[in-house]
């Protein structure tokens, strides 16, 4: 399993330095930070002295080739508005989307896997097709309108939750509710079709053949077979929600790192910009990776081995 890992890390390492290349370009082409940061009445003079103190009156090519060299080392760089180390203030952003995304992905895992299974099971009944309904109204509804619906629902109407910011468990309701629904709807489909496979295999008319019925059909052999893509599914969105929340936050106020390296682009602020889509891209690659060791767990014929590179 360590020789996995250190596989999977190695690996890692090329998607990481990519990421990195590709923003630092992007946010470079986006403009020139000191017509943001500095007052609209600064000189040229002043403009060029903010310039050279951030190095970027250099060529892109040793702007970047210095920028990698702290990164490598762990420094991000100074944040162009915060006027304190980027890294420090992703990383303080960095819980809120963590928690966010953790509720999202349990509200949405706790309530898809039953609907799911409940559709496999009464496959072709209209509580199949009601499902299966709400499934595709889920991943069809915009996240923004959703947020919208839900504020005018509990925060209007019946002013039971607060609208936006971070403070109490009421704060996190809505937020994680919005950006659960689009991973509830798609989970829900996702488990039907993998349990309606599974429903088919022989093994599963073997168990019937022996007297097994009811739970243990559908828990103990049905549901552990039908796992590794409803895992899969799990891993690969949760770490896009991660990324993603941003559309949430950004309706509800949370201060996470959507909405910071949103007020970072909008600034031209890149080492925030960058700090921020790192650490993203870490924190997938590392759901990821968990989640492909809990496959192994639940489905015994996957082995680490077979992943492993050739010798």
């Amino acid at each position: 399993m360590s020789s996995y890992i250190g596989h999977r890390v190695l690996q890692a390492i090329p998607a990481v330095w990519g990421v990195t290349l590709i923003v630092f370009l992007l946010v470079r082409a986006s403009g020139d930070p000191s017509y943001v940061l500095l007052p609209i009445e600064a000189t040229s003079e002043q403009r060029a002295t903010f310039r050279h103190a951030y190095g970027l009156d250099r060529a892109l090519p040793v702007q970047y080739w210095a920028y990698l060299g702290h990164l490598v080392q762990g420094d991000f760089g100074q944040s162009l508005s915060f006027q304190e180390p980027a890294g420090e203030v992703v990383w303080r952003r960095l819980p809120a989307t963590l928690t966010l995304v953790a509720v999202a992905v349990t509200v949405a895992t706790v309530v898809a896997l039953p609907l799911g299974m409940l559709a496999a099971r009464l496959r072709g009944t209209w509580c199949d097709r009601l499902i299966m309904a709400i499934a595709v109204l889920g991943q069809s509804v915009p996240a923004f309108w959703m947020g919208m619906v839900l504020i005018l629902l509990l925060a209007v109407q019946l002013p039971l939750l607060p609208v936006s910011g971070r403070g109490s468990l009421a704060h996190l309701v809505m937020p994680s509710l919005t950006l659960a629904f689009w991973l509830l709807a798609l989970l829900a489909r996702v488990t039907r079709s993998a349990m309606l496979e599974a429903l088919g295999e022989d093994y599963i008319r073997t168990a019937r053949a022996k007297g097994v019925r009811g739970r243990g059909i559908y828990l103990r052999h049905a549901l552990r077979n039908a796992l590794p893509p409803i895992l899969t599914i799990i891993g690969l969105q949760g770490g896009a929600l991660i990324g993603g929340a941003v559309v949430t936050e950004t309706v509800f106020a949370w201060p996470g790192v959507g909405t910071l390296i949103l007020d970072a682009i909008l600034k031209n602020d890149f080492p925030v910009v960058i700090a921020g889509v790192v650490l993203v891209a870490v924190a997938v690659i590392v759901v990821n990776l968990c989640v492909d060791l809990v496959c192994v767990v639940a489905d015994p014929r996957i082995r680490l081995h077979q992943w492993s590179p050739p010798a």
